[in-house]
């Protein structure tokens, strides 16, 4: 294809940022092309467009931690013009050009074929939070049945939450949802109790009352370390956010007298068949209802006003960015 003009947000240095045009030659190196349809926004994605955290690694940068697009060319055996694919991490939107952007060039290794069931939207409304809450769902029904007890999902009326709600309850679970957000809306897509966050009694006990069979946790801190307490003999807690705190406070004594597991959940750099096998899961196990409940939608002139948004703690569900 000849160089062509197109439309990215582009983080020059750490106080620049916005729409800007490129050429397909200023992409960055890879195997296949790909004209982006849909990207999605995540938690990072805010950190990194208001400098919060070191999300980025490299200047010039454009972010956009996952997208959804049509493959323009490839000299990737797995992929030819005109296949449908997703993209989800690998370090995408911090070492490499990102979703925020109508083109992305990238490594085929990190790409999937789009399933059949699902629109270039809906993959991204699932996106990087719901490929990692299918991953994080999968990790407590290979330990836990729906008969051991309540699972309790933190950050619940986030991406991750959200979708982990939804597929916990399909699965047949009781899902506590902590949040301190809308309530009716984590009812909707399957919570069977809402546990509001100034409810939340918080303990510096190495061990508590147990009433937990399992947990997912998305924003780690003093929330992980108490929910560590109260989780069953025999129970496990996965862990995959940091929106509260990166720091844990715990003891041993959950893991030797309650024989309980801590488990880490990566999507970033998960293989490829760990990424088919959870967006099949997402595809037989969400019920795609809930993609209306709980989805927004932006465009790249709006991602600046979004970030605030989720730092903030104001949105809930997932935002979709229609790139065009």
């Amino acid at each position: 294809m000849k160089n062509q003009k197109f439309k990215a947000f582009v983080i020059r240095d750490k106080n620049k940022s916005g729409i800007e045009s490129m050429y397909t030659d200023e992409l960055m190196p890879g195997n296949v092309l790909v004209k982006i349809m849909f990207s999605s926004f995540n938690y990072k994605d805010g950190l990194a467009i208001l400098n919060k955290a070191p999300i980025i690694k490299r200047y010039p940068m454009i972010p956009g931690s996952d997208f959804a697009g049509v493959v323009l060319e490839s000299s990737h055996r797995r992929f030819k013009r005109g296949d449908k694919v997703i993209c989800n991490g690998w370090g995408i939107g911090e070492k490499h050009f990102g979703g925020f952007s109508q083109f992305a060039r990238v490594n085929g290794d990190w790409l999937i074929h789009l399933p059949k069931k699902i629109s270039f939207e809906q993959s991204m409304v699932i996106g990087a939070a719901g490929y990692t809450a299918a991953l994080c769902v999968k990790e407590i029904i290979s330990k836990l049945k729906p008969s051991h007890g309540n699972i309790i999902v933190t950050g619940s009326s986030g991406g991750v939450g959200s979708i982990a709600v939804n597929l916990l309850y399909k699965l047949g679970f009781s899902v506590i949802a902590l949040t301190n957000k809308d309530s009716q809306y984590l009812k909707n897509i399957g919570a069977s109790n809402i546990l509001k966050r100034e409810n939340f009694k918080y303990s510096n006990k190495p061990l508590s009352k147990e009433k937990w069979s399992g947990a997912i946790d998305t924003v780690g801190g003093d929330i992980l370390s108490t929910i560590l307490t109260e989780t069953k003999y025999n129970g496990i807690v996965v862990s995959t956010g940091l929106a509260k705190s990166h720091v844990l406070n715990t003891t041993v004594y959950p893991f030797i007298l309650r024989n309980i597991t801590l488990s880490g959940i990566d999507c970033v750099y998960a293989s490829y068949r760990k990424r088919l096998n959870a967006w099949n899961f997402l595809v037989k196990y969400l019920d795609f209802k809930i993609i209306k409940e709980i989805k927004s939608s932006g465009n790249l002139k709006d991602l600046e006003k979004i970030s605030k948004k989720i730092l903030q703690g104001k949105i809930k569900g997932r935002t979709i960015i229609k790139i065009d």
